[in-house]
This record gives structure tokens, C-alpha cells and sequence, in this order.
């Protein structure tokens, strides 16, 4: 059965493959201004650009973010899971290991979580990475089409010699961003690579399509799950709904993202400064605390709880409208329903030796710009351990890209040890002397 993307050779556009891996021997040198990168379509020119300047490696295969239960347990719980047999459906025409094309289904950060299709192609696609678990994100292999439409928040082609990795020269890819029907949020991304067929506009129109129609999918659920939802006798007071997780978003972030999943759907709200240390304090010591010591966590010392109460009000009406079951109870205050944050899932992949992983989910400091006491401890010790993970255990690879964080990048000690590790004819002993003595000198 043949898919419904292919079309003949002389549809798809003729660009010159030599002239384009001229370019790219160009980009990768460094040269940026060269007269051959304008013959590049400007999409690809500044994907490459972008992942030059991020000192991406032209070649090796892609860092491996989940591995056997850890991927198993994520992708189950994964929003696009339940959408996996209609992608099959429309994607997969026929025999789906005789399509002659692999579909891949990602999150929101690039990391690929299904790879289905072409029996033999798969093998030969497994010899670059292109496994279940990997990272390809433009930060961790440059220009395709899965990593460069997350970046774009739009579908993408990518032919041949346009893939900034030179293992992946060979192949050719179109990818579609899957949208959450309600908030907007990017949730995943579905991909087909193969031979010249599958970047045809046929190829994009059905990529882009089924995009659609599992956002269509996903809303469709969510309705028939409210409507199922028993109400309560009394037809004027609304049943609360259901929190089945919640997650506070404060790394890199000076205001934090509170996002809830229920029965009802998807929310999120960004909070004030002083609503966010409360909220995360009272994530981090869940047992509860007393006014008196959440003030002094949140305020500072001789400050009195008669400070804290006020905006503990307003943090209530906050919550009432967009996440009632969070609503936190008082003497001592404490928090219904557990509140999951960001800080501590890194923390959470630390222990468990998940270090590649932590790494690429520690967007930076915990709020950065809060003075709060509580805020500030808690920072410092997220970064101690993500430091002292980085130091003491962490494989080179991941030292390596620990040092290009910002915490990584001032740290001379994770430097000199990664220069240790390094072999001693690696291409990368300079710039981590350079480095090194730059940090010395100042």
C-alpha cells in the first residue's frame, strides 16, 4: 500500500545537495559570512546559526535524556499516549513495518518517546540515535525537523544535507509541533523520516493534519470526561474539581508557573513574586508550617505574621479561581493536595543517578531575583547538589555540558575536572585551558 505522501521525484525541489554541504562545512568553520550560506533557505541558515552559537557538534549521536522503566513510565503518562493509535492510523498506511517511512512521536523538549515504522529503516536509523529516549532538540543535535519545529512552534521540512548533524545527511524529515487544545502549550511533536517523499507538501499537509486531529482528540476527551463527571445534588453549588497533579514552575523563573491537570482540563497562572516563595515553602515542608515561621521564611526575622496574613488572603483568591483544590489550610498552613515543583524533580533525578537528565531539566536558579529566606536556602542547596552531582559523579559528556551552564561556566573546578578526563589529544583541551585561565587571572 502506498503512502499517502509520495509523490514523483521531479515534484520535489531541486537544490543542490553539493552546494548546500559547502555551506555547511562553511557554517561549522565558522564562517558565517560566506556567499554560499545565501543559497541556503533562510530557515535552515538560521537553525544553523542558532545551533553553531549554542556549540553544537556537527557530528556524534544524540545525548539519551530516558532510559528502559524511567521512558516506560514517563511516555505512559505523557498526554500524546492516549493518541498513539490514531497518529498509527493515519501515518503508518498498511503493513507498518513495510511503509518505507518511521514515524516518531516527542515532548515538548525534544526527547523522542515512540519510534515506529519501516522495520528496515529503523535499523539503519538506530546507528544515528534516532532511538526512543534520545534528545533531539535543536540544543542537542542542531537543525531537524523534530527539534527545529519546537523551536519554531511550526511545521518543518528538513532535507538530506540541510541537518546540521552530518550522520543524519542522509535522511530527511517533516515535523509538526501538537498543540494543548485549551492552554496553547506545545505538548509533543510528530515527525515522519525517510527517503526525498516525505518532505512533499503531501507530506506536510498530512503531518500538519494529523497534528490537528489529535489536538482535536485530546479536547474531544476532555469534554466527554467532564460531561461524565457526577454532579453534586444541590444544583447551586458546582463539585470542586479534582487536582490529579500540580506543578510549580520557579527554575529560571523570577514569576512562577502553576500548572494544574484535573477531570476539567489544563490550567496555568503565572504568580507574584511573594505568592510564589509562600507557594514553594509550603511545597518544600509539607508537613506545614506556623505563621510564624512561614512569615519568617518568606519575609525575614523579626517580622510579624500579621505581615503574612494579608497576602496569604489574596494568595487564597488567587487559588479559588484557578486551582481551588490548592487552597492552602491553616494551623499550621499546609497545602491539601501535594504540590510538585521543578526544583525538586531535578533534585528527585539527582538521587536517583538520572544526572544527563536533571541537567537538561534545571532550567536555572530558583527564582533568581527573590530575596526570600526560605527561597534563598533552598536555591543555593538545589545548586549545591546539582554541582556536587556534576562533580563527583556525572559522566564527561555531561561535565561538559554542566560547564556550559551558567553555573558551570565560572566554576573552575568542574573545568579542570573535565580537563582531566578529557583524552589528551581532544580538540576541546583548549578552549577548557583558555577558559580555566581566564577564570585564574580574574
Amino acid at each position: 500500500m502506498s503512502a499517502p505522501w509520495q509523490v514523483s521525484r521531479e515534484s520535489l525541489p531541486a537544490t543542490s545537495r553539493l552546494l548546500v554541504e559547502r555551506a555547511h562545512e562553511e557554517l561549522v568553520a565558522g564562517n558565517l559570512h560566506d556567499r554560499r550560506l545565501q543559497e541556503v533557505r533562510p530557515l535552515v541558515r538560521e537553525s544553523w546559526e542558532r545551533s553553531w552559537r549554542r556549540r553544537v557538534g556537527p557530528e556524534g549521536a544524540p545525548p539519551i535524556d530516558l532510559v528502559s522503566e524511567e521512558l516506560e513510565a514517563y511516555r505512559l503518562a505523557h498526554p500524546l499516549a492516549s493518541a498513539m493509535d490514531m497518529i498509527r492510523a493515519l501515518l503508518l498506511p498498511g503493513e507498518a513495518a513495510d511503509t518505507g517511512v518511521i514515524i516518531a512521536v516527542g515532548d515538548q523538549a525534544g526527547r523522542l518517546l515512540w519510534i515506529e515504522g519501516d522495520r528496515q529503516l529503523r535499523s539503519l536509523t538506530d546507528d544515528m540515535g534516532f532511538v526512543a529516549g534520545a534528545n533531539w532538540s535543536e540544543d542537542a543535535v542542531g537543525t531537524s525537523a523534530p527539534g527545529t519545529a519546537l523551536a519554531l512552534g511550526r511545521s518543518v521540512q528538513i532535507r538530506g544535507a540541510e541537518h546540521y548533524n552530518r550522520l543524519v545527511h542522509p535522511w530527511s524529515c517533516t515535523a509538526a509541533p501538537v498543540r494543548d487544545p485549551e492552554t496553547k502549550r506545545v505538548l509533543g511533536v510528530i515527525d515522519i523520516t525517510g527517503g526525498p517523499d516525505v518532505v512533499s507538501p503531501q507530506a506536510r499537509l498530512l503531518v500538519d493534519a494529523t497534528a490537528r486531529a489529535v489536538e482535536s482528540e485530546l479536547m474531544v476527551a476532555r469534554l466527554q470526561a467532564r460531561s461524565e463527571t457526577p454532579r453534586t445534588k444541590s444544583p447551586s453549588k458546582a463539585r470542586t474539581p479534582v487536582t490529579s497533579r500540580a506543578t510549580l514552575h520557579v527554575l529560571g523563573r523570577d514569576r512562577a508557573r502553576l500548572e494544574t491537570e484535573s477531570a476539567h482540563g489544563e490550567s496555568m497562572v503565572e504568580l507574584s513574586a511573594r505568592h510564589a516563595a509562600i507557594l514553594l515553602m509550603l511545597a518544600v515542608h509539607r508537613q506545614g508550617l506556623s505563621a510564624e515561621r512561614l512569615c519568617e521564611l518568606v519575609y525575614g526575622p523579626e517580622v510579624s505574621p500579621d505581615t503574612l496574613r494579608p497576602e496569604m488572603v489574596r494568595l487564597r483568591k488567587v487559588l479559588e479561581r484557578t486551582a481551588p483544590d490548592l487552597v492552602p489550610e491553616s494551623r499550621p498552613y499546609r497545602l491539601p493536595v501535594a504540590l510538585d515543583t521543578d526544583a525538586q524533580d531535578v533534585l528527585s533525578l539527582l538521587d536517583r543517578g538520572a544526572h544527563r537528565v536533571a541537567l537538561t531539566a534545571y532550567r536555572g536558579p530558583v527564582l533568581p531575583e527573590s530575596t526570600s529566606p526560605g527561597v534563598e536556602e533552598f536555591r543555593e542547596s538545589v545548586r549545591a547538589a546539582l554541582r556536587e552531582a556534576m562533580l563527583s559523579e556525572a559522566s564527561l559528556d555531561v561535565l561538559l555540558s554542566y560547564a556550559e551552564i551558567p553555573e558551570g561556566q565560572a566554576d573552575a573546578e568542574a573545568l579542570r575536572l573535565a580537563l582531566e578526563m578529557l583524552p589528551a589529544r581532544s580538540p576541546k583541551r583548549a578552549g577548557l585551558v583558555a577558559r580555566i585561565e581566564r577564570l585564574t587571572a580574574d
